[in-house]
């Protein structure tokens, strides 16, 4: 007999289990985007050195090129999440955790082996703007595989190679003058000299 059956015939209902806290929803693009929009408005409100100006920069420049192209990643891919926590995460909390310091304490005090916030805060940084050049330099190879792999197949079904971009129809086609580069020539009209 089925397991609830017999509770089930003595009219007793059987318990649905607890579904448990419901999860939130993974982010949208526009999500990861408003994210990187935050985090630019901190820095450019706070009024930071150039050197975090431009690495805040160069890291949100990054993701902006990847979020319209994670779905090239696959979904649960390392890459991805790293794009999704470095815009939501990783990249916010380094620089609010800077932000939160007064300003002239965090540029001169050593804090970490001799290093002061602002050397401590650019260093996360480059370390995301390299994990993010890599992520996109991941999605570029990508797509140029699949280029390669799209050219093969070309190749494959029609059975020859292009010839450098020349369009050819067919073993009649004209073919420049001995001693001519780049094609045939124009001729000048008549009774003008060349």
């Amino acid at each position: 007999m089925p397991p609830g059956l017999l509770d089930l015939l003595r009219g007793r209902r059987r318990r649905e289990p607890d579904p448990g806290p419901a999860l939130p929803a993974a982010p949208t693009a526009e999500d990861l985007l408003a994210a990187v929009d935050r985090v630019e408005s901190m820095v450019a409100d706070a009024g930071v050195p150039a050197a975090v100006a431009s690495r805040v920069a160069r890291v949100t420049r990054t993701v902006r090129d990847t979020v319209p192209r994670l779905d090239r990643l696959g979904a649960g891919s390392l890459e991805a999440y790293s794009v999704v926590a470095t815009a939501t995460d990783y990249l916010p909390d380094a620089v609010a955790g800077y932000l939160r310091l007064p300003r002239d304490w965090a540029n001169s005090r050593p804090v970490d082996a001799g290093r002061t916030s602002l050397m401590v805060l650019i260093d996360q940084l480059d370390l995301l703007g390299r994990t993010m050049d890599g992520v996109l330099d991941a999605v570029n190879r990508r797509d140029a595989a699949a280029l390669v792999a799209h050219g093969e197949f070309l190749r494959a079904r029609f059975g020859h190679e292009a010839v450098g971009g020349g369009l050819a129809l067919g073993g009649d086609a004209p073919r420049p003058a001995p001693g001519v580069t780049g094609g045939s020539r124009l001729a000048p009209p008549p009774g003008v000299e060349p």
